[in-house]
């Protein structure tokens, strides 16, 4: 299991509606895309890592794992908005307002990126997936976002064996070594997984499969409190980003 699906399984909120998440997580998301830059995306992301690290129980370490591969993304995409390509100043150089620019996309990018990451953390797909039916999402859409989730789970465990097994037989030793090892692992997944369709297939054949996946999906309501309070906190954050916008520029 990956580990941001452990933790959202152990999440103080695995047992709430995935309404309620996505109506704060997304919520947030879109005012940091939608509000100015500064303050807003600055207050996003403040309100996002408060939700995260208090309410939401995230451990710190867990989110900083998840969240540096988005925020490294973040930082390549503003990286190009500091420089300029021709122009009467010559090939290259400084761009006018590029590190304003640049400060902006990486506030709102990055702020997004933890509304995004609250869905993540507190609710698993395993919940979401089978809950899609009910907002209309076709059911081959369903079934096959499920068996990729799952599978993909089975095909990282086939991948961590096959890597401890080389490792036990010296296979990652010498740089020769490890390219061969890598070929090795390669091939051997790329089997390995169709083994397991095949396998999956057969199963779900000798299983009466009519072409829709029957799954238990846990009870839960939406919370009308919940999602209140959380219409607030953006109520809150778009106001506040009004306020603060003038005196602060």
């Amino acid at each position: 299991m990956l580990p941001i699906d452990a933790a959202a399984h152990a999440s103080r909120w695995r047992h709430r509606h995935p309404v309620d998440k996505a109506v704060l997580g997304l919520g947030l998301t879109l005012l940091a895309i939608s509000l100015p830059a500064w303050p807003g995306a600055a207050l996003v992301l403040l309100a996002a890592l408060t939700v995260l690290l208090g309410p939401a129980g995230v451990p710190g370490r867990k989110l900083w794992r998840a969240y540096r591969v988005p925020l490294g993304f973040c930082v390549t995409g503003a990286l190009p908005l500091l420089v300029r390509i021709g122009g009467p100043g010559g090939f290259a150089g400084l761009a006018d307002g590029g590190a304003v620019r640049a400060g902006e996309l990486l506030l709102r990018s990055s702020a997004a990126s933890l509304g995004v990451l609250l869905f993540a953390f507190t609710t698993p797909l395993s919940d979401l997936l089978p809950r899609l039916l009910r907002a209309g999402v076709p059911a081959p859409v369903v079934d096959v976002a499920l068996v990729t989730y799952r599978m993909s789970f089975l095909l990282l465990d086939s991948v961590r064996r096959v890597r401890a097994s080389q490792a036990a037989r010296l296979g990652q030793t010498t740089r020769a070594a490890v390219w061969r090892s890598l070929g090795g692992l390669g091939a051997t997944a790329f089997v390995r997984a169709f083994d397991r369709a095949v396998r999956l297939q057969a199963g779900l054949a000798g299983r009466g499969y009519d072409g829709t996946l029957r799954v238990l999906v846990p009870e839960a309501r939406v919370s009308v409190r919940f999602t209140a309070a959380s219409l607030a906190l953006l109520c809150a954050l778009a106001a506040l980003t009004h306020v603060l916008e003038g005196p602060l520029t």
